[in-house]
């Protein structure tokens, strides 16, 4: 009786393996059935490419978006009615709109038509927020592809993007605090989190800037934009080599370079975009003086002055913030700033070190006027969260702070 249990065994690995195989055709065809539907002008072998690989992030395989008809959108934005338009980009244009049958407001983005690049980005984004779903990525409802039109259905994030609130602010606008702007980061970090380390393979998102991330009434961020995403390295390679696509700015240097695509790319933007939200300028501003249109190169020789630190804090906060929170959140966006990109910390450890910086102040610090911060502590204990030493990331001086 014994000796038979190794053939049943082997029976029953292969009925799973059977069943496993008819649910992989079956989340194949699932998917085939809705790329099949988008007409491509490149050959039917890049779509199919496209697929494969985004299938490996081994979601469920199904379309769960809904499919609305151009009819349905066009009533929805009151047929894209100008004062309906909310943004507008490369990609086209974002309508609010209300859509009746799910009873919801909504953004509908109506991609270029014109664009091979549109094309692809539409499939992309469909394919990967249907199969990645964080409560800092935004949410797709639904997608149309009558025809030659591509629209993207989204959850309507009621604040716009941190571009509006951070970089575009007008003068009657009250500036983001120094807590919101600390809740912001730490969220778009959870995003890029979420990305790299839960999806399987990971996940670069190589288009990370400010006018990417949404908020929503509570300035709770989420991430959105993922045409240009691409599935990162697996195995024993190192990176991923393609085309250099994005913002210009917000690219690490090693990509933008090489085309060498890893993880730390995204790191090194996340650092850009964390030190527009301290600063409250442009990664790239050309009405400023020649020697500060880059907002990195302007940075650098700051980060070495310790007695300059304040005056990189936005003026627009009035000097309303904690000195060794500024100090500690500019260490973080140095170290993620880092020329190499090996010795730019992981986003979880990023993440880590934004937690103890979006911490609410205490009742104690909040009746501490900014003119009485001493305690300069250094910067060690952040620092240590982010890659576990007090050496690496030379270019942030913390000595005697």
């Amino acid at each position: 009786m014994l000796r038979c249990l190794p053939c049943c065994f082997k029976a029953e690995e292969v009925r799973k393996s059977f069943k496993k195989n008819k649910i992989d055709q079956k989340q194949r065809s699932a998917l085939a059935s809705f790329v099949e539907r988008i007409s491509f002008k490149s050959s039917n072998s890049g779509k199919q490419i496209i697929t494969d690989e985004i299938l490996k992030l081994g979601g469920n395989g199904n379309i769960a978006s809904k499919t609305f008809t151009f009819r349905e959108l066009a009533t929805a934005t009151k047929n894209f009615k100008p004062e309906c338009l909310v943004g507008e980009g490369g990609f086209g244009r974002v309508y609010k709109g209300f859509i009746d049958n799910i009873n919801q407001v909504v953004a509908v983005k109506q991609l270029d038509r014109n664009g091979l690049q549109g094309n692809r980005e539409f499939l992309v984004e469909v394919l990967m927020l249907s199969l990645l779903h964080h409560q800092n990525l935004v949410n797709l409802i639904g997608y149309c592809a009558d025809g030659e039109q591509r629209i993207l259905v989204y959850e309507y994030m009621a604040l716009g993007s941190l571009e509006d609130h951070l970089l575009d602010v007008p003068p009657n606008r009250q500036p983001l605090d120094w807590g919101t702007r600390m809740k912001i980061a730490q969220g778009a970090a959870r995003g890029l989190e979420y990305l790299h380390d839960k999806a399987s393979p990971p996940v670069i998102y190589r288009d990370f800037k400010a006018a990417n991330i949404l908020l929503d009434e509570d300035y709770n961020p989420k991430l959105s934009d993922f045409g240009l995403a691409k599935l990162g390295p697996t195995g024993d390679k190192s990176h991923v080599s393609t085309r250099v696509m994005g913002t210009y700015g917000y690219c690490a240097p090693e990509y933008a370079m090489t085309g060498q695509l890893t993880t730390m790319s995204d790191v090194y933007s996340f650092g850009v975009v964390f030190l527009e939200i301290i600063t409250g300028r442009r990664a790239i501003d050309t009405s400023k003086p020649t020697d500060e249109q880059n907002l990195v190169t302007w940075a650098q020789p700051l980060f070495k002055d310790k007695n300059k630190f304040t005056l990189m804090a936005d003026p627009r906060l009035e000097g309303n913030f904690p000195v060794k929170g500024l100090y500690q959140a500019l260490a973080v966006a140095a170290m993620c700033l880092q020329e190499e990109a090996a010795t730019r910390p992981l986003i979880t450890d990023v993440v880590t070190a934004l937690e103890y910086l979006s911490v609410p102040k205490n009742d104690n610090d909040e009746e501490t006027p900014k003119s009485q911060y001493t305690d300069r502590s250094s910067l060690e204990d952040v620092r240590s969260n982010c890659d576990g030493t007090t050496e690496k990331h030379s270019n942030v001086e913390v000595n005697e702070l």
